[in-house]
């Protein structure tokens, strides 16, 4: 069973021929309105991918809301742990520009007022995968986090916004997912004197005994698992929108572990999915289901070990 304790956010898109620079504006003919929100959009990979999900969170008693909800009911997410608040639903502008790339600025809205405590104690089992992001307060995430490894579950961190995480945290999390930025961020709270991601994750893993992932955009991702380190090579394809492909992998990645995946096998679903995430429109509208990644499996290069600081490769 997959517990996602997070975001819910309507998330406004606006198509535009280049990204503003500051004080600059830049004309969209249109925009839409989808659904998103780093925690939503996890729980909506994962149960698109064949996971049981549940998810838990905070939205307004508005319109934006119920949109929200309605997208997870219809992926099969159980959203009895997503309550309703005076305050607005969460927002999110996000410009996307010709090449796909994006620039998103959130209001946290009723976000802000999601509790560990939504979370009951018979959802928190040794079956349990539990996934966070840092969307909501983070001191909610550290008290759920501790419940979790208290019943014996297993804890995935999506350390995405950037945001420090205490050591004595780190030490509960079995899975740690960053992109590059956050892997900075996080070592330099951890105490971990890297200047480059790929060491800042080594250190992680090695001095908190837990998995870690750094996303490295278009060229895959990196992994670290005790002693050994995996490259996930990169799907070819065309990007249209890359809102939603880190909050694909990481939902994927999820369901794989669930699942009883090899490690390696979950990386390839999730790096498999990411990049279809980056093919279509939109975060929760773009995201793959189980029927697409497996048809898009086989053209996904092999995970491969990394040897000799990231040289001397051979597949897995």
């Amino acid at each position: 069973m997959i517990v996602v304790f997070g975001s819910l956010n309507a998330d406004l898109v606006f198509r535009v021929p280049s990204l503003p620079r500051p004080g600059e504006t830049v004309l969209a003919p249109d925009y839409t309105v989808v659904a998103g929100g780093k925690g939503a959009n996890q729980a909506y990979a994962a149960a698109r991918a064949g996971a049981p999900t549940r998810m838990a969170g905070c939205v307004g008693d508005d319109e934006f809301g119920h949109v929200l909800l309605s997208s997870l009911s219809g992926a099969g997410v159980d959203t009895q742990g997503v309550l309703h608040r005076e305050t607005r639903t969460g927002c999110a502008a996000i410009a996307v520009d010709a090449a796909g790339e994006n620039q998103i600025a959130v209001a946290a809205g009723a976000n802000q007022e999601a509790r560990a405590a939504q979370v009951p104690d018979d959802w928190l089992t040794p079956d349990t995968v539990l996934v966070l992001q840092m969307e909501v307060p983070a001191a909610e995430n550290w008290a759920l986090i501790a419940r979790a490894k208290q019943a014996g579950g297993r804890v995935v961190l999506n350390v995405a916004p950037a945001a420090p995480v205490p050591p004595s945290v780190l030490e509960f999390v079995d899975v740690l997912i960053v992109n590059q930025t956050e892997a900075m961020v996080v070592a330099e709270a951890a105490g971990v004197p890297e200047t480059d991601p790929i060491r800042a994750i080594r250190s992680l893993a090695r001095g908190f005994g837990m998995t870690t992932v750094v996303t490295l955009g278009a060229d895959g991702a990196f992994a670290c698992v005790g002693d050994e380190e995996w490259e996930v090579p990169p799907l070819k394809i065309s990007p249209a929108d890359t809102t939603g492909a880190g909050d694909a992998f990481c939902g994927v990645l999820a369901a794989a572990l669930d699942a009883g995946l090899a490690f390696t096998e979950a990386l390839r679903r999730a790096g498999t999915a990411g990049a279809l995430a980056c093919t279509r429109a939109g975060a929760q509208t773009a995201m793959a289901d189980a029927a697409d990644i497996e048809a898009r499996l086989p053209e996904a290069p092999p995970v491969r070990r990394a040897t000799s600081k990231r040289g001397n490769r051979h597949e897995a």
